[in-house]
């Protein structure tokens, strides 16, 4: 008779862990091959989507490692499901920016009617004034049917923050996710 087959040691909540890194770093990846690939200048708001990406892929390397206690498991999964929340937060805030719902950050630039010129000399000094360091907040850098990537970022962490705590707040750990 053949032995029986080990237990799968990527089960429940450390397979979540690894799957939400892989989304995590494949999110981070996209985001570089946009900006460097295809020439996509990311806003100062693009930036700051980036860092819940960083801190959920960070999260949820500490959760993956094996010898890992389940309640501190469950604890950093549910760390992470709030950065997904806040990275939906953010992101939404961006889509109001782009929409012109409401202004964005002294960092996003001047707004889309752009500096006020009263005078000749604000004139000149707006046409001297360097250009931005960054892509401006309200004119997104690429859309798809209307929907841009801040657009795309805010479904995805929806997504990924609801399943996460939907599954971290579960108490039965025999579900293979």
């Amino acid at each position: 008779m053949p032995p029986m087959p080990a237990a799968c040691p990527f089960r429940g909540l450390r397979l979540l862990a690894l799957a939400l890194l892989l989304v995590s770093g494949g999110a981070l990846m996209a985001a570089l091959y946009a900006e460097f690939a295809l020439g996509l200048e990311p806003c100062v708001l693009c930036l700051y989507e980036r860092g819940p990406w960083v801190l959920a892929a960070l999260l949820c390397a500490i959760a993956f490692q094996p010898g890992l206690d389940a309640s501190w498991r469950r604890r950093l999964l549910g760390l992470c499901a709030l950065a997904f929340f806040g990275n939906a937060l953010l992101a939404g805030f961006h889509i109001g920016v782009e929409q012109h719902w409401w202004a964005g950050t002294d960092a996003c630039g001047p707004t889309a009617a752009g500096p006020g010129v009263g005078s000749l000399g604000d004139l000149r000094a707006a046409m001297s004034a360097p250009a931005p360091a960054t892509a401006r907040c309200d004119t997104p850098s690429w859309t798809f049917h209307g929907l841009t990537l801040a657009g795309l970022n805010l479904i995805l962490s929806l997504i990924l923050g609801g399943v996460t705590g939907w599954r971290v707040l579960r108490r039965d750990d025999s579900h293979p996710i």
